[in-house]
Parts: C-alpha cells; structure tokens; sequence
C-alpha cells in the first residue's frame, strides 16, 4: 500500500483519482480549499484532508499523520482560462505560487517522493493545426496557459537542479461524470429546458481532444511511475480530435433531442482554435484510451439527467 497525496483532491480531477487510488488500497490524504468533513472526506476516498493553502504547516500536517508520501498528485491549480483572463493575478497564485511553494517543501522535507504535475494542453497555444508533441513549440494563448508552463518550468528547475523525481502530464479536454462547468455542463442545462434554438460561442469548428475521466486517472497514475529528473513530460489526450459543433450534436442525439445549433462566429478570449494530442510517447506506457466520445457523452448526459432530478 502506498501513501499518496492529493492536491485539490476536491476538485474534478482530483476527487476521481482520489477514489480510485483508495479503492486500489493506497492510503489517499489531501489538502485544498473547501471544508470536509472526516465522513464526507471518506467519500472522496481521503483518509484524512487539510482545509487550506499549499504551505509548509498545512503538508507538514499530512507528514505527521501517514509519514513520508510516496506520491503527491499536485492537482491544486487555476482551472478556467476564462477566470485567468478576469482574474490573472489569482490564477498566478493558484498555479504558480502554489507550486513553487510545494517544490521547495518536497526538496527540503521529502526530497525522496514523486510529484505528478497535472498541467495542460493550454500551453501549447494557438497555431498549430495538427497533433502536437510534447517537445513542440509553446505559444500559450491565456494568462492560464502561461502559469501553466511557467509551474512546468519550476518543476523542470528542481528536478534538473535537486534530484526530485517528476512526472508532468499535459492533460486536453478531461471531461465526465461530476463536471459542472464548461461546454458539455452548459449544453446540458440549456437542453434541460428544452430549447428549439442553442446558440453557442465560436464557430463550431474549434476542435479538442476529448479524454473521459476514468481515462484521464489511468494517465496520471502511469505517467506518475515513470517520474524521473529528466522530468518526464507527457501528454495526456486520445489522439483524435472533435469539433464543437459535432460534440454538441452528439450530446444532443444522447439527450434525445434535436435543437437547431447556432454559433456566434466569435471564439472566446484565449482559446486557442485546434488543441490534440500526440501519443505517441504515451502510448509507451502501455495506456490505451478505455471511452470513446460517443459513450462518453452518454454517460455524461445519464449522470446529469439522474443529478437534475435529485
């Protein structure tokens, strides 16, 4: 059994692998914003949880409880580009600060554990038109996407310069079960009431790699046993990539209806046009992708119809 962290373990991401590592029989602590308590805490498969920031006193108190990790998944972070672009300022302490703050703790304290960044495709940026490697160009296109490379760098620095042993997964479109925000979130909650007409932002034609959660879990928990202090750079998507347009239209033949799609024409602030991954490098830890799109917007469109009726 090992002991494994979690940061922002009650987020999208962080939740999902927190329950399977715990059922996997790892003993799962975590530390994030937001109150928990010990029952509603077990349920996110956490044996014990800290209600904070990620500084010295809140992961020294995970040290004292379970002893030296053997893993830290650092899932705390900024999450929205749209939010990075209202509040830049915010999402710079969310994911750099937060993470220069975990690296300096590791090296001092733990230096022995691995750490497993969950980055994003964001900082690829816009320009590119087909699947990107991980040592592409980087023309990230948001504040986000530039904190997001700039905790990558960080953690590039300590493992060149101190010997930590990382791993830094490149995640594109996570989606599933338990999202409430984005495309598919809000494409359900207009398709609640009915609609004859979906206007939606973009054209239609932006395209994305979409990775279901239980994917997404299998691809952090890989990519995490071969952290080295190369670090170890992934990324973390299908290889395929889908239009907007086309995941609506497959979201609503889920849903069972047929409302006309309309698009604005105008993309929003800092979304780049084409994001998909190249797996190549994945593909050599063995991971093949369990969900394709289609049943996975089915199972997106179930959860969210059985919550709404709740």
């Amino acid at each position: 059994m090992a002991v494994v962290w979690v940061t922002g373990a009650r987020g999208f991401i962080g939740s999902n692998l927190s329950k399977y590592l715990a059922q996997q029989g790892h003993q799962v602590l975590g530390v994030g914003h937001g109150a928990l308590p010990p029952e509603i805490a077990a349920k996110f498969g956490l044996s014990f949880w800290v209600n904070g920031e990620i500084e010295g006193s809140n992961l020294q108190q995970l040290l004292s409880r379970a002893g030296i990790p053997d893993v830290i998944y650092h899932l705390a972070g900024g999450s929205s580009v749209g939010l990075s672009v209202q509040a830049p300022a915010e999402d710079f302490r969310r994911s750099v600060i937060s993470t220069a703050a975990l690296l300096e703790w590791i090296r001092v304290y733990v230096p022995e554990a691995r750490l497993v960044l969950a980055s994003s495709a964001a900082v690829y940026g816009d320009g590119h038109r087909d699947a990107i490697i991980e040592n592409g160009y980087f023309t990230p296109y948001s504040p986000y996407g530039f904190h997001k490379r700039t905790a990558e760098l960080l953690c590039e620095s300590y493992a060149h310069n101190y010997g930590l042993q990382i791993a830094i997964i490149r995640l594109f479109s996570v989606y599933g079960p338990g999202l409430c925000k984005q495309l598919l979130w809000d494409l359900c909650c207009r398709l609640n009431q009915f609609p004859s007409i979906l206007r939606l932002h973009g054209t239609g034609h932006e395209i994305r790699d979409w990775l279901y959660i239980e994917d997404a879990v299998r691809v952090l928990i890989a990519a995490g046993a071969s952290a080295s202090q190369a670090p170890f750079v992934v990324n973390g998507g299908t290889g395929f990539g889908t239009c907007v347009r086309e995941v609506a239209m497959m979201l609503c033949n889920a849903w069972g209806q047929s409302p006309e799609l309309q698009f604005s024409g105008q993309s929003r602030v800092g979304d780049p046009f084409v994001l998909i991954a190249d797996t190549t490098r994945l593909q050599t830890l063995g991971f093949v992708p369990q969900y394709k799109l289609v049943s996975g917007l089915e199972n997106y469109v179930r959860w969210f119809q059985q919550t709404s009726r709740v």
